[in-house]
């Protein structure tokens, strides 16, 4: 079976994951969730290069993380810092 064809001109659209993710959060845990990306890209990407909180985001993403932290939120973390690295410094 061949998968649809998504592409804009035939139609479907791209959906951004990490968006999607976060916009499905409620609003005030999607903005604890932005305070603690910025928090964490102010200790360990003070530059707050998009390279930097990008891998950040994927060791969140890949299970690289404290037994602390459970995996859907650091999937959900992993989606606000991704949304960092996107937004660019004011």
């Amino acid at each position: 079976m061949q998968p649809a064809d998504t592409t804009p001109e035939h139609g479907g659209e791209v959906i951004d994951f990490d968006e999607a993710l976060l916009y499905a959060c409620a609003a005030d845990e999607r903005a604890d969730l932005i305070a603690e990306a910025e928090l964490l890209a102010g200790a360990f990407a003070p530059d707050r290069r998009a390279d930097e909180l990008e891998a950040m985001a994927m060791s969140l993403s890949a299970g690289t993380r404290t037994p602390a932290v459970e995996r859907a939120r650091a999937r959900r973390l992993a989606a606000a810092l991704r949304r960092l690295a996107k937004t660019p410094q004011t």
